[in-house]
Parts: structure tokens; sequence; C-alpha cells
């Protein structure tokens, strides 16, 4: 039961771009238990920060790993980094200052960043469907096929690509007349700003959804297609050589379903308005779709993907060996 008492509705007064802000009504929700909240939000923040930095750091380093299949997994798992840095910074200085406010600039900031990082992720999630597709279909051609430039190429287009696709629909939401100030959710988004909008709002709407589902549903029928076509090779060759690649690509499945599970419950939470969603199931539905692929990703791959399992716990070790040496 809150302590506070106000509307969750969007007041309908006109509001000047400018000088304007709005309020995160999450925050205020957590307003009774704003400390704690702080500090488990600060300890998820550094400890995934952590994770993904490790992992990263462990594929610079090992030159074994200097593979395309790991230059994908280190732009998702930065990719994480960047969607938790445009959340979580702001979201603990809030907590502990008390203050549940935004700045119009900031919070468009803030929705292009948090866009940015959902589509990177999905995207990002394709390129490595097809990456494993040509390794086991093609293992001959494959070093031919998809080196190592090829993988950094497919990256910077994916961030040029991404970049362009959500400044366009942010864009269009930015330059909209406002008539409410109160958001259902801890930090902004782009259905949080439209919702607020003052008079006809159909043409983001249809732009935003359209765009939104053609990349998701791009990606998920190349992802499914390349998937499919890999088990059937796999189900083709020997059990010994098929092994490796079947549990690699049970890792990408795994991954991938929890952050298609997870951008699916963001994507309908605001068309589910006839259930009457309160305030805190708003963001726990959002940050939980933040949060699950960020958390997840490094574990699944630090201990699924064997290699790189290795070479983990071999740095770390390294690391424990050399602190020991210094107190010693």
């Amino acid at each position: 039961m809150t302590l506070f008492q106000y509307d969750s509705s969007p007041k309908m007064e006109n509001i000047s771009r400018a000088g304007s802000s709005f309020v995160f009504l999450g925050l205020l929700e957590m307003e009774r238990y704003r400390i704690p909240y702080s500090i488990i939000a600060l300890g998820l923040y550094i400890v995934t920060t952590w994770m993904c930095f490790l992992i990263v750091y462990v594929v610079w380093v090992e030159e074994s790993l200097h593979e395309p299949m790991y230059i994908f997994i280190c732009n998702l798992l930065l990719n994480g980094v960047y969607g938790n840095t445009a959340i979580f910074p702001q979201f603990i200085v809030s907590l502990i200052s008390g203050s549940s406010t935004i700045s119009f600039p900031e919070c468009v900031i803030q929705t292009f960043c948090v866009q940015t990082f959902s589509t990177v992720e999905s995207v990002t999630f394709t390129a490595m469907a097809y990456d494993r597709y040509l390794a086991v279909g093609n293992p001959l051609r494959y070093p031919a096929l998809m080196s190592n430039m090829t993988a950094f190429k497919y990256v910077y287009v994916i961030w040029a690509l991404v970049f362009i696709l959500v400044l366009i629909p942010v864009v269009m939401t930015a330059n909209l007349q406002f008539c409410g100030v109160n958001i259902n959710n801890v930090f902004c988004e782009n259905m949080s700003l439209l919702r607020l909008a003052c008079g006809d709002t159909t043409v983001n709407n249809i732009f935003g959804l359209v765009e939104t589902l053609v990349v998701f549903f791009i990606a998920l029928i190349i992802i499914v297609y390349c998937y499919i076509r890999t088990l059937i090779i796999c189900l083709k060759t020997s059990r010994s050589a098929s092994h490796k690649a079947v549990h690699t690509l049970v890792t990408h499945i795994i991954t991938f379903s929890i952050f298609m599970i997870a951008a699916l419950f963001v994507l309908l939470r605001y068309r589910l308005s006839g259930w009457n969603l309160s305030v805190m199931v708003h963001v726990l539905i959002s940050i939980s779709g933040l949060l699950t692929s960020v958390i997840v990703n490094p574990i699944v791959y630090g201990i699924r993907t064997e290699a790189l399992k290795i070479k983990l716990i071999h740095n770390l070790q390294k690391i424990e060996i050399f602190k020991q040496t210094k107190i010693s």
C-alpha cells in the first residue's frame, strides 16, 4: 500500500517541452524503501557490468578466442552494459536524492538509448544465428565467409543501422506537444511518452509499431530458419561432430528465448490497459525486461561456452594468485 496518493493518468495540461520535467510514478512508489532499493540497484549494476567486462577482457587477451562467435558475444555483452548505463545511474541517483523527476532532454536521450539497446540485442542475435549456420553448414568455406574482419563489419553495420531506425521514431515523439507529466515507470521509453502527448498520435503509434514488428519479425524469421537448418545439418553428421555445434546452438537459443519473452512482456504492457495494471507492475515488467538478458547473457555464455569458461577460470585464478603474491 503506497503512502502517496496521486493520479497515475496523464494530467491534461499543455506543458512546454524546453523547460518541462516528467515525474516517474515508479520512483514515488519506491519512496518509502528508496535506500534499500538503491543499494540493490547499485549492486546489480556493478555485478552485471563487471561480469560483462570480464568476459570481454578475456576474449580480448586470449588469442584462441579471436573468432567471429566471440566477437558477437562481446557485442551482445557491451550492448547490455550500454542498456544498463542508460537506466541505472540515473535511477540510483534519483533514489538516493529522493528526486522523482527528469528533464525533457534527458528523457528523450534515455528513450533513444533504451530503444537502441533492445534493437541492437535482437539484431545481434540474428547475426549470431547466421554465423552458427555458416559455421555448421559450410565448415570449409566458413573462414572465408565469416572472418573476424567480416564480423566486425557486421557489428558496425548493426549499430549504424539501429541508430538510424531508432532515431526516426524518437525524433517524431520529441516533436510532439505533451499534456501530461506522469510516467508509469522508473525510466523513459517511447510508449510512455506517447501516452502523455496531446492530440492525435496515430501516425507515431503506427510507425513505431510497424517498425518494431518488422525489425523483430524479420529477425525472428531469420533466426528460426538458421537454427532449424543448423539442427538439420547437425542431425546428419556424426554424433561427436554435432555435439559441440548443438551445445553452442542450444546456448544461443536459451539466451534469445529469454530476451524475446522479456521483450514481449514490455511490448504488450501498455496494450493490456484493460487489466488495470498498477504502477509497480509496469515497473517490474520494464525492469525485468531490461535486466533479464543483461544478467542471463554473461552467466549463460560464461558457463555453457566451454572454451570461454576455461579461459575465464584461468584468468580469475591468475588474478587471485597475483593478489596473494602482493599480500605476502
